[in-house]
């Protein structure tokens, strides 16, 4: 049985083995100041939150989610950070528990709307299409601007 709970201070450990796992999955480097700087993010609880899933008193996924805002429509919206499972455990269900915990979770708090973002071949792919609504074709862009250039003057025509 999977059991989901919000982080509490006793879970730092547990929450940094895997947090550390899902960087690790996905080829990306986090310094320690960015794990305690999320850790206490999701700790306080108000926009940002952390959750986790114990099976049989151990630690096995950690989701963190966002709630915002919606400009166009009533009530705001919960975007789904970061979603991970031991891989010891796929496949057996606490993925798509995490996920109802935190609709439940966000729509308590008046963000009834949850999304998120994957990548195109990932794995976790056939799961999300059972659970969530098509993807609809959207696609992702990540802005960066160049820290040195200020931004373009330009005259209206």
């Amino acid at each position: 049985m999977v059991e989901i709970g919000l982080l509490t201070e006793s879970d730092r450990a547990s929450w940094e083995m895997l947090a550390r796992g899902h960087h690790a999955h996905f080829a990306t480097e986090v310094g320690d100041d960015g794990y305690e700087q999320t850790w206490q993010r999701v700790l306080g609880g108000v926009q940002a939150r952390g959750i986790a899933a114990w099976v049989n008193g151990t630690m096995v996924g950690i989701a963190h989610y966002v709630f915002h805002a919606s400009i166009w429509r009533a009530g705001g919206r919960c975007y789904l950070a970061d979603l991970y499972v031991d891989p010891e455990v796929r496949r057996r269900g606490v993925a798509t528990a995490m996920i109802e915990w935190v609709a439940w979770d966000a729509e308590g708090h008046g963000f009834p709307r949850l999304y998120w973002n994957t990548l195109e071949d990932a794995p976790a792919r056939a799961l999300y299409d059972k659970v969530a609504d098509f993807h609809q074709g959207l696609i992702h862009y990540a802005y960066r601007r160049d820290g040195n250039q200020s931004p373009a003057r330009q005259p209206l025509q």
